[in-house]
């Protein structure tokens, strides 16, 4: 048993340790001034390559919100297109700052493998698309049937529970990514190709003809889907924590883009005050700036806006906000009070 005076070291060592891990992330994006952040590949309204080859979507502008947040321009981003085998060890080993991969919340993701999700931005379920040569207008239909999934996804394993549980035979089809699962389904080699539903919407767009295809009704799990940070640094969590919460926030008290620097300085909204830096520095707790949700909300906007523009039902998605509508409209989105 080690003596006292050895145990005051050790304790004050891993102290140490904890106090310079928590601050890494957050210091070295000041420094770098520029947040690289790991996105998924190509799909149309969540991370897609536009004309000059820039990456937008709405996964991208929640990297920018976070960019806004924590040097002040929303532009200071690197989007860095990861297969989803290759994720986690990105992160971990510090080539990202953050994943806004569509990536599914699950127990053994959040324990033990070095990552932790700090919140869900978007709630989605998985399902299946068909040709509609096939006849097939439910799951149920799918018995027999070849599916193509992207390996190292939930995507394989729910929809091993699903069919054992429901005694239907399959056979999966595996490729190193979505893209390339989409283009085989695309290229007729499988019968289905299933992902969540809202990646289905955005894949159908840029098949060969889209209109000969159907997303099935079914969904066959849920997926909460958010922002993922290495384990260990709580700084940098809380950060990109409250810049997600911010824009839910932003959307609940009415801060849009147009009108937030009107509402910093004529709102008597003491929540509003707060959240923009009126009086109130909630920023200093977190290593930012008074204004630091200001600049997330000014220069990328509130959660409704993110998502409309880029996946709404104005939007070529054309997605409604179903359960990702905010609390007080029947939906699931929810920001803990600014105070």
């Amino acid at each position: 048993m080690p003596n006292f005076r050895t145990f005051v070291l050790a304790v004050a060592a891993a102290l140490l340790v904890a106090s310079s891990a928590q601050a890494a992330t957050l210091d070295d994006v000041k420094s770098r001034g520029v947040l690289r952040c790991g996105v998924g590949v190509g799909v149309p309204g969540f991370t897609f390559p536009d004309s000059q080859g820039v990456y937008r979507g709405f996964d991208i502008d929640f990297c920018h919100a976070i960019a806004a947040a924590v040097l002040g321009d929303a532009s200071k981003v690197q989007t860095l297109p990861i297969e989803p085998r290759d994720v986690f060890p990105r992160l971990t080993t510090g080539a990202v700052d953050v994943l806004t991969h569509r990536l599914t919340w699950t127990y053994n993701r959040d324990n033990g493998g070095g990552v932790e999700f700090i919140g869900t931005y978007f709630y989605d379920g998985q399902g299946f698309i068909v040709p509609k040569s096939l006849n097939v207008t439910h799951l149920a239909q799918l018995k027999g049937a070849n599916i193509c999934v992207s390996q190292a996804t939930t995507t394989e394993l729910n929809i091993a529970d699903y069919f054992k549980a429901h005694q239907m035979q399959y056979q999966i089809v595996t490729f190193n990514g979505p893209d390339v699962a989409r283009e085989a389904y695309n290229q007729g080699r499988c019968d289905s190709f299933s992902n969540d539903r809202s990646a289905l919407a955005a894949n159908r767009l840029i098949l060969t003809k889209p209109d000969d295809h159907l997303v099935l009704p079914e969904m066959i799990s849920k997926e909460p889907i958010g922002p993922v940070v290495r384990q260990g640094d709580q700084q940098w969590s809380h950060v990109v924590k409250w810049v997600l919460y911010a824009t839910i926030s932003a959307e609940e008290l009415g801060l849009t883009q147009a009108n937030v620097e009107d509402m910093r300085q004529n709102s008597q909204n003491p929540e509003v005050k707060r959240l923009l830096g009126v009086g109130d520095d909630l920023g200093q707790k977190m290593g930012l700036s008074k204004d630091w949700a200001f600049d997330a909300i000014k220069q990328v906007g509130n959660y409704g806006e993110i998502f409309e523009r880029n996946v709404g039902t104005k939007s070529p998605l054309g997605l409604a906000r179903g359960t990702n509508a905010l609390w007080k409209d029947g939906g699931l989105m929810f920001a803990p009070p600014f105070r």
